[in-house]
């Protein structure tokens, strides 16, 4: 019993999902729902958008009901919940104007074209709401201040009926669709609308309570949806503004990098840079290749690369691979203060049970690092490197950075000269690892 409440819900997955094949790589992983925004693979499919469409016709028609019902008896609860439920069908249309507009090609003076009208949607939409918020809000505490009678309770209850019902009839068609479609985005979406339609429930239990001759009941229930509400806002204001700044998930970035790993020819991954552009990603790639390498050979390589981040990356839209000689640091987005690094070692590809990713000595603004960066960890992950020195171990801890969820960077730098043995431990709860790695410096290199 209880798990199958848990299923419904969405805590818990029934064993024909959970034990399904699938391809192996998630395409962005789980998404929580939020308002002001669309998944990028849901735009890209038909049956995707195709969902969109009838999950805004089936709560624009609960709405509406509900919305009578508001006027005849002035319930403040089912006020909240009408505005809740007007929020998830309005998502729809500024963004599918939008989506109208980002169609338009590329001109001299928007050479990227109109995807960033989506996020200026996204925007406005998250106004409308915290707009709509405020004024539930204070609709529900001038009525508990100032109780007014509540009439036509049954209508109120099963407004509130109905509101359930047209969320669970949403839940249960973006399941199934997600389902069909792969996308993760859409089931989580239908999970949303199912507690959203418990939601719903509450304006029943607050005409119950007022019915029970408990008139307060109505405004302290109408005070916990719009606080739902809220809670929506914070939720989808970060979402869009992250999008905005050029933020994207660091799964997109880990996903990239193991793209990358398909492509046995590829020594390292060097950068990984990605964007939003509407519902269409753009990535920026540089690897590293053997030095002898000829031209013809990289561009075959590139083009290779490009085609297993389409492969992986459904909303993925350009890819562009530069390609640079084994020994090519990179410092992303910063210039370095330090004279530049010319002879560190080539990376490490770690390959473990905790983490994989890759080890390598980069230089930094505050000097030489020891960087482990990783395309896969468990949670709580503990990193440090032990180096073999005449003299004893140096020891460096590698700690996680807070500007990428990706990396660890050491507090100090490796000594020199940097051609050592040494150890990578990994630890996590209670379960540790030892990697014996070498590093040497290229030849030719005197200190």
């Amino acid at each position: 019993m209880l798990r199958t409440a848990l299923i419904w819900l969405g805590f818990a997955q029934p064993a024909s999902v959970a034990g399904g094949a699938g391809h192996g790589h998630p395409h962005g992983g789980a998404h929580g729902h939020t308002h002001g925004t669309i998944d990028p693979t849901l735009a890209t499919t038909t049956r995707g958008i195709w969902a969109i469409k009838w999950s805004f016709v089936i709560l624009a028609i609960t709405a509406a009901i509900q919305l009578v019902v508001v006027f005849t008896s002035g319930s403040v609860a089912l006020l909240a919940d009408t505005i809740h439920n007007v929020g998830d069908a309005a998502t729809a249309v500024p963004l599918w104007i939008a989506f109208q507009l980002v169609r338009r090609k590329p001109t001299a003076r928007f050479t990227y074209g109109l995807g960033r009208v989506e996020d200026l949607a996204g925007v406005a939409i998250v106004a409308i709401i915290l707009i709509s918020a405020l004024v539930a809000m204070y609709e529900a505490v001038d009525r508990l201040l100032h109780p007014l009678p509540i009439t036509q309770l049954w209508q109120v209850a099963i407004a509130g009926f109905i509101g359930f019902l047209g969320n669970e009839a949403v839940a249960v068609f973006r399941i199934r669709v997600g389902r069909e479609i792969d996308s993760a985005a859409l089931i989580a979406d239908g999970y949303h609308a199912r507690t959203d339609g418990l939601t719903s429930l509450a304006v029943v239990v607050g005409a119950g309570g007022v019915w029970l001759g408990f008139p307060l009941a109505d405004p302290i229930v109408g005070i916990l949806i719009t606080i739902a509400i809220f809670g929506i806002v914070w939720q989808s204001s970060k979402a869009v503004f992250s999008r905005l700044l050029d933020g994207v998930d660091p799964e997109v970035v880990a996903e990239i990098r193991h793209a990358a790993e398909h492509v046995p020819a590829i020594k390292s991954v060097l950068d990984v840079r990605a964007r939003w552009l509407g519902h269409r990603l753009r990535a920026e790639v540089d690897v590293a290749l053997a030095a002898d390498t000829t031209v013809a050979e990289a561009d075959r390589l590139a083009g290779e690369l490009e085609a297993e981040l389409l492969d992986h990356i459904p909303a993925l839209a350009v890819a562009h691979v530069r390609v640079r000689p084994v020994g090519a640091q990179l410092d992303r987005g910063v210039e370095s203060t330090s004279p530049a690094h010319h002879h560190a070692p080539e990376p490490v590809k770690v390959e473990a049970e905790l983490a994989a990713g890759m080890l390598e000595i980069v230089d930094t603004p505050a000097g030489e690092r020891m960087r482990f960066r990783i395309s896969r960890a468990v949670p709580g992950l503990r990193a440090a490197v032990i180096i073999a020195r005449p003299g004893g171990d140096e020891t460096l801890r590698l700690e996680l950075t807070q500007e990428d969820a990706q990396l660890f960077l050491s507090a100090a730098a490796p000594a020199e000269p940097h051609e050592f043995d040494a150890i990578l431990t990994l630890s996590s709860d209670d379960t540790e690892e030892a990697i014996k790695f070498s590093m040497t410096e290229p030849a030719g290199h005197m200190h």
